[in-house]
């Protein structure tokens, strides 16, 4: 069974340790049907080929050497590694091109390559990306997302989305937008300035329950009841900005389209063009501050003080890296708008109605066993299994108050693999 070596946890938190050199392997580069490029891993046994691969993705986030990958070769299956359009970068990421890129991946796997069965794993945002995917999958042309929130292209019904087999829910968001949303500071009163703040919707103000990690605080319930309404007001004007930008560009691309635009000044043509093309970027400041961070008495777990980015989050909100950071107006809808993107779990599991394995981490930090849960019963899956496997934070990775545990990873795959036998032969 694949090991890990002893800095594991200071590595590339999603990647494998170690995989035999002799493992085949090959690099398949995708066009989806629109154009856009992506490009996948094909990891393959020595020996035999697999019946069954299983497929991995995530929306930004480099999985072609995702850990459960040496555990899925040495059980007998193919893995194939999926890196999107948009990998490295969610400033610009429309969740619908994404769609795209997840049905060239499968596509390629079923006429290609000829696999009998194709299980999905979402992993962390691939959870909500997979969900959004197959509950679109399984909609008939015509009833499909025919645009993104911030409208424009793709057209969903304009396109082939090939389903699969098998759905491993692990870990995973209960959307990107959803994660944000909860961990936007309700205190910001002025996106424009990161320190403008109203104190009484501090989470990290002393006199709101507040202390200094790893010290755990203590909230009111007066104070989350506030707080969380706070976070949704925040996504709402977020989201307004966002339309208005949205809004300005359109209005220039009509104006292009206008009778008499090609008789105009050159200044002023050139001015309109240039509106029309250009996105106004937007920053969107700290978005480390959700309470379940520093109180552990919400939604209890095996987790500690802190964050998946940080275990000092009070001072990660104020960092130049975050969620969602810098966006166009588009992304903003599309992918980090818990009121308006698409991609939430929850509403998109009940379409999903192949065998199902729901996996959370106990001592996850972003996505809590509330969030599992919910993720379990909103799935549509007569043959549906939930688990939870001790001693792992996000990352599968030992971590919280049972970390002494050791290795989750060998755990967690003889849960996964044991699962996907009976279902899915190799």
């Amino acid at each position: 069974m694949p090991k890990a070596p002893q800095d594991y946890q200071a590595r590339y938190p999603i990647d494998f340790a170690d995989i035999d050199p002799a493992t085949p392997h090959r690099v398949v580069q995708l066009y989806a049907q629109d154009l856009g490029k992506s490009r996948g891993i094909l990891w393959l046994p020595k020996k035999g080929k697999p019946k069954t691969c299983v497929i991995m993705s995530h929306p930004r986030a480099d999985f072609g050497h995702h850990y459960s990958i040496p555990f899925w070769v040495e059980a007998g299956y193919a893995a194939f590694a999926l890196n999107t359009r948009y990998l490295n970068n969610d400033a610009m990421m429309l969740h619908e091109n994404l769609l795209l890129d997840l049905a060239a991946g499968i596509s390629y796997l079923r006429e290609e390559e000829g696999f009998e069965h194709i299980v999905m794993l979402g992993n962390s945002g691939g959870g909500s990306l997979f969900s959004y995917y197959d509950a679109q999958a399984r909609t008939p042309k015509g009833q499909r997302v025919s645009s993104p929130p911030g409208g424009g292209p793709p057209d969903l019904n304009k396109f082939e989305l090939p389903t699969a087999d098998g759905f491993i829910v692990l870990a995973a968001h209960p959307g990107q937008g959803m994660v944000l949303m909860n961990c936007l500071d309700a205190a910001v009163v002025d996106e424009s300035d990161p320190f403008a703040s109203d104190p009484s919707l501090d989470m990290y103000d002393e006199r709101n329950g507040f202390k200094t990690p790893p010290a755990p605080s203590s909230y009111s319930k007066e104070f989350i009841e506030r707080y969380r309404a706070g976070q949704r007001a925040r996504c709402a004007r977020i989201d307004a900005i966002a339309r208005r930008h949205i809004a300005e560009a359109n209005q220039a691309r009509a104006a292009m389209r206008a009778d008499g635009f090609a008789a105009t000044a050159a200044d002023h043509r050139n001015y309109v063009a240039r509106r029309a093309m250009a996105p106004r970027y937007m920053i969107v400041y700290r978005t480390q501050a959700n309470p379940n961070y520093c109180d552990l008495s919400i939604d209890p777990s095996e987790r500690v003080v802190g964050s998946i980015i940080s275990p000092r989050p009070d001072l990660a909100n104020y960092s130049a890296f975050g969620l969602g950071r810098i966006v166009t107006p588009d992304a903003w809808l599309s992918t980090w708008s818990g009121l308006s993107s698409y991609a939430k779990t929850a509403a998109n599991l009940p379409k999903v109605t192949v065998p199902t394995i729901v996996v959370g981490a106990n001592a996850d930090q972003d996505i809590f066993l509330s969030d599992v849960r919910a993720e379990y019963e909103a799935s549509g899956a007569a043959d549906k299994t939930i688990a939870f496997i001790e001693g792992a934070e996000h990352f599968m990775r030992a971590g919280g108050t049972k970390a002494h545990l050791g290795d989750p990873r060998p755990r967690l795959m003889e849960v996964l693999t044991t699962w996907t036998r009976p279902r899915f032969p190799a």
